[in-house]
């Protein structure tokens, strides 16, 4: 029985914090009426109105007609593109298959789990995407997955389809196990240069693997290769069909990797955390890869000390295609302060900055046709801000996923009064109650006719 009842008070659990998300939602044309657009593409327009019809962005312009759309008056208020985080490891059951060395076959898409709160409170910081990755524990990862938080719906139903397939590679101290856990075996790699061998290696069987496959297509063999789970994104890779987002810290392990997608004829798409990229701007550049960092937080390991505040003002400098990430649950609301870090560090203009934390995370995600900056014909997914976004004061107001609204401050503050009464009800519930506790029932008071007749003792005896 009380497995039962366990299984009803998490299901509750689950549908409280769905229906926050449900609750708010709102569909249909929308006109936003009046708002300083920051359009991440082509300047910032004031008194500007934006219309929404069918989940895009329809027109931009002043005093535009609403027809039956719900108008949303946002005087005095800042409307920007929903901001894309390049790396996140929100909403997902599993991060890292430590296993083996090559992981390619592992799926993030298979541990989503869309009912994580971090999604919601990601929404609060105006944040309508993100890159989901295989944590960094492999020199070739698990295959990522990038999702559009519409919190309130089903895995399957975040997942941004039109999204090019990704995959994750690491070097540095993650991988070889710089901090391995005594009494456990390490795992080959355990050096840098054993990192490198490992993504050559897998390199050169993807390839024999392809050439087997091609000649059996072209006829010239009879016997099919046998399928493999783990070659088949490589190859993918090799064909330019899937992204690699490459984890590493120091410049030189970077500057090892594209020499290495050199020699074997593919791309890196982005060279995540970069916290020492700023001394090779100029050879990313050429190369072409993007790179995604974090502005201010180092030092939290040896990998992570040689780093500078200006190391995004130093690569846009250069012309590489810069993000700001959070890898955090908690950084992932504050996305927008940290590209306003870099209009103090460096002075980054505004649009550039704000580009960072929108358009090029949608660039270096392949996903630029459709989100990223406000323009007609883009996924309306876009936040509405009570003030300038890169203010401390400011907060999102709203936030729109394809024209849906997924966060509405004002019902978020209206429902926390409800919502705290429904937890101390669940809360109060046996299943919930610490064990010693549990099955232990209140006596019922005296009735107060009882308590009239019950003499009362005192330090001198009975009266």
């Amino acid at each position: 029985m009380n497995k039962a009842i366990r299984s009803t008070v998490l299901f509750a659990l689950v549908l409280s914090f769905a229906a926050i998300g449900v609750a708010q939602r709102t569909s249909g044309d929308v006109l936003i009426r009046n708002a300083t657009v920051m359009t991440a593409s082509s300047g910032t327009k004031t008194n500007t109105d934006v219309l929404i019809s069918n989940g895009k962005i329809a027109r931009i312009g002043k005093n535009l007609k609403a027809g039956n759309a719900k108008e949303i008056d946002a005087t005095g208020k800042y409307v920007i593109p929903g901001i894309i985080d390049a790396h996140s490891h929100a909403m997902l059951d599993a991060v890292n298959e430590f296993t083996y060395a090559v992981t390619s076959m592992a799926r993030i898409r298979d541990v989503l789990d869309p009912t994580d709160v971090t999604i919601y409170r990601a929404l609060a910081g105006g944040v309508t995407a993100a890159n989901l990755m295989h944590g960094s524990a492999n020199p070739i990862g698990g295959q990522n997955t990038v999702v559009k938080f519409r919190y309130g719906r089903s895995a399957d139903e975040m997942v941004f389809e039109k999204a090019p397939p990704g995959i994750k590679f690491a070097m540095g101290e993650n991988v070889k196990r710089a901090r391995n856990i005594p009494g456990v075996p390490r795992r080959y790699p355990a050096s840098r240069m054993g990192t490198l061998e490992v993504m050559r290696d897998a390199f050169v069987r993807a390839k024999d693997y392809k050439k087997s496959w091609d000649n059996y297509r072209a006829g010239k063999t009879r016997v099919p290769p046998k399928k493999s789970e783990e070659l088949d994104p490589i190859v993918e890779i090799l064909e330019g069909k899937r992204l690699v987002h490459a984890h590493g810290y120091r410049s030189d392990e970077h500057l090892n990797l594209m020499r290495l997608a050199d020699e074997f004829g593919f791309k890196i798409s982005t060279l995540q955390h970069g916290l020492e990229a700023y001394k090779i701007a100029p050879e990313i550049k050429k190369y072409g890869a993007g790179v995604s960092i974090f502005v201010d937080f180092w030092g939290y390991k040896m990998e992570a000390y040689d780093t500078i505040p200006y190391n995004a003002y130093i690569l846009w400098k250069n012309g590489v295609v810069v993000s700001i990430n959070s890898d955090s649950g908690e950084r992932i609301r504050r996305l927008n302060l940290d590209a306003a870090k870099t209009m103090k560090y460096g002075g980054v203009p505004e649009q550039e900055a704000l580009k960072m934390i929108t358009l090029n995370a949608a660039i270096q995600l392949g996903v630029d046709k459709y989100t990223g900056s406000i323009d007609v014909g883009k996924d309306a997914d876009i936040g509405i801000w009570s003030g300038h976004p890169f203010s401390v004061y400011s907060h999102a107001e709203m936030t729109l996923v394809d024209g849906e609204v997924f966060f509405d401050r004002s019902k978020d503050i209206a429902m926390r009064k409800e919502l705290e009464e429904e937890r101390k009800r669940l809360e109060a519930m046996e299943p919930n109650l610490p064990p010693a506790k549990r099955g232990k029932k209140k006596k019922p008071e005296a009735k107060s006719e009882e308590k009239a007749k019950t003499p009362k003792r005192e330090a001198g005896g009975v009266q």
